[in-house]
């Protein structure tokens, strides 16, 4: 019987974009241009209509006009800006409208094939209009008749881009500033699929038609070696295969060539289109099955059953002679078949932790 009594797990705490924190930061020191007054906390409202206060670590004028800063709270999220420092610098213009830029740490577009120009500050379009709504309702409440410039930036944001995609999809000097709903959702990893279909859309834009989504650095290394592929034609899937085969379905190109750990391929054999150990978990009995459907013995499939890893598994298997890898690679081939469109080609590789190829299935060119 379950003990009633036990202490469950506090619920994950969810947190906020970057992009409520621009808008909070903006809309602080927009305020105290227009009416003077300073403050340590900001409301606003999401873009589902809930409210929010936001505190602030500063509210003051400056030479130009005023700026303000929050602490970026991630909430439980593994977020790379979590604790990061996020400030909106504002002046005031004589012609109406908001106009943004990016300040220290906030990336620009050098690249085609973003919702955002190449030129554009890397603001995306959610955060721009939750603060172009903010800052025109703020105009009204006192009557003004000019326009904002905006400038936002997050300290040590060039740095932290380097761990971001950001690099890759051409946005240079910087973080993106991020968000659809204004709130992270812990572990929801949202921005990391927005990053991949974003490099799906400008590898296409730019004329790169066979593109190859890798588990990690390991198949992303495979890919260069094996196709002499570009940067821009290596999409950082890690194990969010699903967010590949789907946004395909709107964004087809000619040839897809997926990569990753054998283990991994495995789960994808299976069905499943989150490779993450919290979502899928590798199959050892049906693994044997597909040892056996191309020649393993019941010896060698009671092995694979017993195996303490894939990596065992596969090492036994190709001991033996059974080309499971292939077999593997097949199967997962025929699942991606069934999600992407029938005019993109397909190909499937398994890797060993050295990068070694240990499985293949599809069209090799």
């Amino acid at each position: 019987m379950r003990d009633e009594t036990a202490e469950q797990p506090a619920p994950l705490r969810s947190g906020l974009t970057t992009g409520s924190c621009a808008t909070a930061t903006s809309l602080a020191a927009a305020r105290l241009l227009l009416s003077g007054a300073s403050a340590d906390a900001v409301e606003i409202v999401l873009p589902k209509g809930k409210q929010v206060q936001m505190r602030l670590e500063f509210c003051r004028a400056t030479a130009e006009g005023a700026e303000a800063g929050t602490i970026k709270d991630a909430g439980d999220d593994p977020d790379v800006t979590h604790g990061a420092l996020l400030y909106s610098q504002v002046r005031l213009v004589s012609e109406p409208g908001i106009r943004f830029n990016a300040g220290k740490g906030v990336g620009t577009v050098t690249r085609p094939g973003l919702v955002l120009g190449v030129g554009e500050p890397a603001i995306n379009p959610v955060p721009r209009k939750m603060m172009t709504e903010h800052l025109q309702l703020l105009a009204t409440e006192f009557s003004y008749g000019g326009g904002f410039e905006v400038t936002v930036n997050v300290e040590d944001g060039e740095a932290l881009a380097l761990k971001t995609m950001n690099p890759r999809l051409g946005i240079l000097g910087g973080l993106s500033i991020l968000g659809t709903s204004g709130i992270v959702r812990p572990f929801s990893c949202a921005a990391y699929i927005a990053s991949i279909h974003q490099g799906i859309d400008v590898a296409k834009t730019n004329g790169y038609l066979h593109i190859a989504a890798c588990t990690g650095n390991a198949s992303e290394d495979t890919m260069r070696r094996v196709y002499k592929l570009p940067e821009i034609a290596l999409i950082e899937m890690g194990d969010f295969v699903g967010a590949v085969l789907k946004h395909l379905r709107k964004v087809p190109v000619d040839k897809l060539s997926l990569c990753g750990g054998f283990g991994k391929i495995s789960k994808l054999a299976a069905g499943h289109m989150d490779l993450h150990s919290r979502h899928s978990s590798i199959d050892l009995p049906q693994l044997a099955e597909w040892a056996a459907a191309v020649g393993a013995d019941d010896a060698l499939q009671q092995n694979i059953r017993e195996a303490n890893t894939s990596q065992q598994a596969l090492a036994m298997a190709s001991a033996a002679g059974i080309a499971l890898g292939d077999a593997v690679c097949q199967h997962a081939l025929d699942f991606a078949r069934s999600v992407v469109p029938k005019q993109v080609q397909v190909e499937v590789f398994a890797i060993d932790r050295q990068g070694g190829i240990v499985g293949h299935a599809g069209a090799f060119q």
